[in-house]
């Protein structure tokens, strides 16, 4: 049994100690918002927090997961990032933004006020099939200012 910490609860899972994190989130523990994308870590669907830090959860063993705080999209409520997201209506197919709302996240958790070159690094690798960049980029610098105003959970 693996004792995993998922959006501040606790699960105890019986895997393998070497599959990937991202399948014992979908599969195991039904929390279908991270995506499987690529399988590479290329892409950014299956992006999640451990402990704060945007990670690829499909490069991510579960056994290497063990007494970290892990944060799936559905453990992200009310946060200004999703607010943003709607705001500027980033949203088109869906499948990337989970882990580009996650990605942005830990950015903001780094740098609460990112320049637009911060931006571009952090969400490097979360590929976006419909070409939301621009309507990405607004969201993230309208959820810092909100974040600064004081409505980040």
């Amino acid at each position: 049994m693996i004792a995993l910490v998922v959006n501040g609860k606790k699960h105890q899972v019986d895997v393998a100690p070497d599959t990937p994190l991202l399948w014992v989130i979908r599969e195991e523990l039904q929390l279908t918002g991270t995506k499987y994308g690529c399988g590479e870590g290329l892409c950014g669907s299956c992006t999640v927090l451990i402990n704060g830090k945007a990670e690829r959860s499909c490069q991510i063993l579960v056994k290497d997961a063990q007494g970290k705080k892990i944060r799936t999209i559905e453990g992200v409520t009310r946060h200004p990032v999703k607010k943003a997201w709607l705001a500027e209506e980033v949203s088109q197919c869906g499948w990337c933004q989970p882990g580009q709302i996650l990605s942005a996240v830990s950015l903001l958790r780094e740098k609460p006020k990112p320049t637009d070159a911060d931006i571009d690094s952090a969400m490097e690798g979360n590929i976006c099939r419909c070409g939301t960049y621009q309507r990405i980029r607004s969201a993230i610098h309208e959820a810092a200012a909100m974040t600064r105003k004081g409505g980040a959970r």
